[in-house]
C-alpha cells in the first residue's frame, strides 16, 4: 500500500479507493511531466560503512544542465552520509577547482569542519591536481565513484533527483527562477 493511499485512507474511505487513487496518480499532469520512473538497479549493492558522526564522510556532486537563473546554471550538492543532510550551492559555468574549493570552505567547512573523507564522481574539477593537493594536505581521504555503481555515490544521486524533481514541480512554467527556490529544496 502506498504512502498516498495510507494518508488518504486515514481521512476518507470509499469503495474502490485504492484503484481510484492509483488511477489519479497515473493521470496526474504535474507528476507525469516532472517525476522520474523508479527502476531497480541490476546486481547486488555493497553499501559503504556507516559513518560514526555527522559530516565526517560526505559525498559531493554537481547538477548541471539547468537553465540560467540569476547567472547561475549549476548546483553543487554536498550530502552527509551519516544524517543524510544536503547542502545545495548554486554556481555558474565555468567553474574551477579553486573556485569550488572556496565555495566549499565558505558554505560547508565553516559549519561542519573538514571531513575525514569525500566521495565524488570523476568530474574534472574533482580530478584536478589542485583539488587533490588541497584536501590531501589537510588529511582528507578523497575517493572516486565508479560509473554506474550506486553503492559509492547513490545517496548523492538520489538527492540530486529529489532536488531536480522538486525544482521542476515548483517552477513549472518559469524554470529560470530555480535559484530562489533552492534554499527550500535544501
Amino acid at each position: 500500500m502506498t504512502v498516498t493511499t495510507k494518508t488518504i485512507g486515514g481521512l476518507f474511505y470509499w469503495k474502490g479507493q485504492q484503484k481510484h487513487i492509483r488511477q489519479f496518480i497515473r493521470e496526474c499532469n504535474v507528476c507525469q511531466r516532472n517525476k522520474h520512473e523508479n527502476i531497480a538497479s541490476p546486481g547486488l549493492l555493497q553499501p559503504l560503512p556507516i559513518p560514526s558522526a555527522p559530516f565526517i564522510d560526505i559525498n559531493m556532486d554537481f547538477i548541471e544542465g539547468l537553465p540560467k537563473s540569476e547567472r547561475k546554471d549549476v548546483i553543487l550538492v554536498v550530502v552527509d552520509r551519516f544524517i543524510k543532510y544536503a547542502h545545495c550551492i548554486a554556481l555558474s559555468h565555468p567553474y574551477s577547482a579553486s573556485g569550488v574549493a572556496k565555495i566549499f570552505m565558505s558554505n560547508v567547512y565553516k559549519l561542519h569542519g573538514l571531513p575525514a573523507s569525500i566521495i565524488n564522481d570523476r568530474d574534472l574539477v574533482f580530478l584536478s591536481r589542485f583539488w587533490k593537493e588541497l584536501f590531501t594536505s589537510q588529511g582528507v581521504n578523497l575517493n572516486y565513484s565508479s560509473a554506474y555503481h550506486l553503492q559509492t555515490d547513490g545517496q548523492t544521486e538520489i538527492v540530486n533527483k529529489c532536488i531536480e524533481q522538486y525544482l521542476r514541480c515548483m517552477m513549472g512554467e518559469c524554470p529560470n527562477q530555480w535559484v530562489k527556490w533552492l534554499p527550500l529544496a535544501e
